[in-house]
C-alpha cells in the first residue's frame, strides 16, 4: 500500500464515521481506492461514488467544505451527480449514479455500489473501496487499457 499521509488518513476517517452515521451507500473510487489496495499510484484527490441521493447527502454533511455544488455533468463516455469538497485541504470528488455509455450509445443503468465493493482497513476504520477487479473493466470500457491492465495486476 502507498503511504498516505495523517491529513489523508484524517479524511478517509472522517468521510467514514459522517456517511456511515447516515447510512449512505458509497465506495472509494479512484487513485486513493487504488493505493490503498496496493496498486502503486500516488493519489491526488479522494474520488466518493455514491448515488443519486447519496452524493446529495454528502454536501449537506459537508457545507462549508462544499467547492462545486453537487450537479449532473456529462461527458462522452460517462455522466454522474458531481460535486467537488476540499476537506482539511483534500480534494473529494463526490460522483453520484455514475453511468457509462454502452457502445450503442445507450447508458448502462448506473453502477450498483454493493454488488462490486470490499472493504480494507485503515487505522481501525473499514473503508468501503470498489473492487479492483470491477475497476479494471470499467477502465476497459471506457477505453483506458493501459490503467486497466495495471488494476487487473494487483487484483486478487
Amino acid at each position: 500500500m502507498v503511504a498516505l499521509d495523517e491529513q489523508w488518513l484524517d479524511v478517509l476517517g472522517t468521510l467514514a464515521t459522517r456517511l456511515g452515521e447516515r447510512s449512505v451507500t458509497w465506495a472509494l473510487t479512484g487513485s486513493t481506492s487504488f493505493a490503498l489496495q496496493g496498486v502503486p499510484v500516488t493519489p491526488e484527490d479522494i474520488d466518493l461514488q455514491t448515488t443519486e441521493e447519496g452524493a446529495d447527502v454528502v454536501a449537506e454533511l459537508f457545507p462549508e467544505q462544499v467547492v462545486e455544488p453537487v450537479s449532473f455533468a456529462e461527458a462522452e463516455r460517462i455522466r454522474s451527480h458531481f460535486g467537488v469538497l476540499a476537506l482539511d485541504g483534500v480534494r473529494v470528488e463526490v460522483m453520484g449514479a455514475v453511468q457509462k455509455r454502452r457502445p450503442d450509445g445507450t447508458w448502462e443503468p448506473p453502477v450498483d455500489i454493493p454488488e462490486h465493493r470490499t472493504v480494507v482497513e485503515v487505522r481501525d476504520t473499514r473503508i468501503p473501496v470498489l473492487s479492483l477487479r470491477y475497476e479494471a473493466a470499467a477502465y476497459e470500457r471506457l477505453g483506458r487499457s493501459e490503467r486497466a491492465a495495471l488494476l487487473s495486476a494487483h487484483a486478487e
